[in-house]
Order: structure tokens, then sequence, then C-alpha cells
């Protein structure tokens, strides 16, 4: 029988600040199947980015399982994590996260270098990556010089570039004019459909609703279906 891609189950995270709780998750079961594009809808502070950050192995629940293909992960070692993320799981951020030392090249490259691929490896896949997202003409230039869009595009080259499962994308437009905007969920939508990996996308934007395949919402940490 085949296991959805990520499921969650019955998950909480709470987070002590000084003598506070702060519950940012509730009790929350979710499947992402292979081949979705999934959005999640909610207000800031919701929970959206701590439910994406426990299916990219980037947290781990106060209680609950998260599962990867079958595998639960929640209580992997911090290199079993590493090695997820590096492996199954391309990140999208709103603010980019690039290195501003590194040229669009090597931000892009990063992910493999971790991986210890082979120079020549790592160079056909790169240039490859930023010519999918229109920027074969833009591998030396720094984050500094290029505009906001162009710095998504190169954060969504380094996401795609070793091939992952899933794809968690992080209010990616939120930095962005609505050109710029359409021109990256375009973009995502596109590379999605070509590659096949299912996108978890959370948002407060009405415009990726679009390109859903299944929507949900999330509301004091706990996940509504159908919003």
């Amino acid at each position: 029988m085949a296991h959805p891609l990520v499921e969650l189950k019955e998950v909480s995270k709470t987070y002590v600040a000084g003598e506070a709780q702060i519950h940012a998750l509730r009790g929350v079961s979710f499947r992402a199947e292979p081949g979705e594009f999934i959005t999640v809808s909610g207000p800031s502070g919701s929970g959206k980015s701590t439910f994406l950050h426990l299916m990219g192995a980037v947290d781990a629940p106060s209680s609950g399982e998260v599962f990867l293909d079958g595998r639960e992960i929640s209580r992997l070692s911090d290199e079993g994590l590493s090695e997820i993320r590096l492996r199954d799981v391309g990140f999208i951020h709103q603010f980019f996260h690039l290195m501003p030392t590194m040229t669009a090249y090597e931000n892009v490259a990063l992910p493999l270098l971790l991986q210890g691929r082979k120079r020549s490896e790592i160079k056909e896949m790169a240039e490859n990556a930023l010519a999918r997202v229109g920027l074969a003409n833009r591998m030396r230039s720094f984050p500094r010089q290029l505009s906001g869009g162009e710095m998504q595009r190169v954060a969504v080259a380094r996401a795609i570039i070793h091939k992952p499962r899933l794809i968690l994308a992080d209010e990616p437009t939120g930095n962005l004019d609505s050109e710029n905007s359409q021109n990256v969920l375009e973009l995502v939508a596109e590379l999605h459909q070509e590659d096949g990996f299912t996108v978890v996308m959370a948002t407060h934007d009405q415009m990726p609703l679009r390109y859903a395949t299944r929507r949900v919402g999330i509301t004091d940490g706990r996940l509504e279906e159908g919003c």
C-alpha cells in the first residue's frame, strides 16, 4: 500500500517564552499525496511556518508524529534531519535567504556542495537550474545586483536543484510586488507540473489559491480543510 508523501498525526508544538507557553500547533493531522499543490492560509501567527518546519525536518513536534514517505522522522537525530532536508526537501522563503557574498550560481549550487557531489555534476545541474528559472545570464551576479523577483527565482532554482520530492514555500510572494508575485507563482506552478514534486505553500495572499489542487487553513494552531 502506497504511503502519503507527508503525514502528520495529532501533532502539537509548544514554545516556551519566559513563563509563557505559546501553542503554535494543536493536535494537527494532515496528509499530502505525491504531486499535490496545497496552499495553507491563515493570518500571521496562526502556525503556518511551524507547520512547514515540522514537515521539512527543521523542527520537531512537542507531541505527535511526522512521517515522510512512511518513515517517522520526528525523532531522528540532527544528522538524520539534516540528511532529509538536503535530499528530500526544497525550501522557498519570503526573504530569499541567499548568501550575500555568493553569486547566484554559488547560492544555487550550495545544496549539492553540502551533499558532496562531483564538481562537474554540480556545474551542469546549477547551470540547468538557473536556466530553467530564466536566469542563465545572471549566474555571476551577487544578490545585491539582482531585483527582488530575480532573487526569488534564484531561491526557486536552489530549492529544485537536488530534485526534491517536497517543496515547502513560506510566503514566497510576501516580499514581492504583484507582477513579480505572479511571475514567481507561475514559475513554481510550471516546475510543479514538469517535475511532479509536492508543493505545500503557506500564504495569506489570495493569488496562490488559483494554483492549488487543495486548500487548507490554520487558525490558532488548528487545521481546517477546504479554506
